[in-house]
């Protein structure tokens, strides 16, 4: 009876054991895999807009760079405006200061001009790397996208 009360424990010390374990190799798996990069704000999907066309493996060893510098700057961007929403929000629920919350707007406006102009030179840049087919459906996909995103362009969701 002994042996079958110590069989029981070993086996239930193993079970336990294994759970750890593939518990501690599960959280490791999630917290180490690289994150992917963040998908193009006017591209549906996690896909970028550039991986549609048909790319040669030159036009993609120029695109990629190109595409992961963009995507960095624009969540830079994107982080700062954020900053300055929760901002504003706190001026405009604490206190009553226009001139502040004026400033406020102005440096908003900025980021968002700098946001526009960075997606210009982002377009120009994929431009100059498209064959004139590819150049076509480029600009193709991008206004089908931007009719179906019509007035919900934003920093923080991406135009989705």
């Amino acid at each position: 009876m002994r042996s079958k009360w110590l069989i029981v424990v070993l086996f239930l010390s193993l079970a336990i054991n294994a759970g750890i374990l593939l518990t501690l190799g599960y959280r490791y798996y999630y917290t180490t895999k690289p994150l992917s990069s963040a998908p193009c704000p006017i591209s549906p999907g996690d896909s970028h807009l550039y991986q549609s066309l048909g790319l040669s493996g030159l036009q993609l060893s120029k695109m990629d760079p190109l595409a992961k510098t963009f995507h960095g700057r624009l969540a830079e961007l994107g982080a700062s405006m954020d900053e300055k929403k929760g901002l504003l929000t706190d001026l405009l629920q604490k206190d009553d200061d226009p001139v502040r919350i004026e400033e406020l707007r102005k440096e908003m406006a900025a980021i968002q001009d700098e946001i526009q102009k960075e997606v210009i030179v982002h377009i120009i840049e994929t431009k100059k790397i498209l064959d004139p087919g590819q150049q076509q459906k480029f600009f193709d996909l991008m206004r089908q996208s931007m009719s179906r995103t019509k007035g919900s362009w934003s920093t923080t969701n991406g135009g989705k």
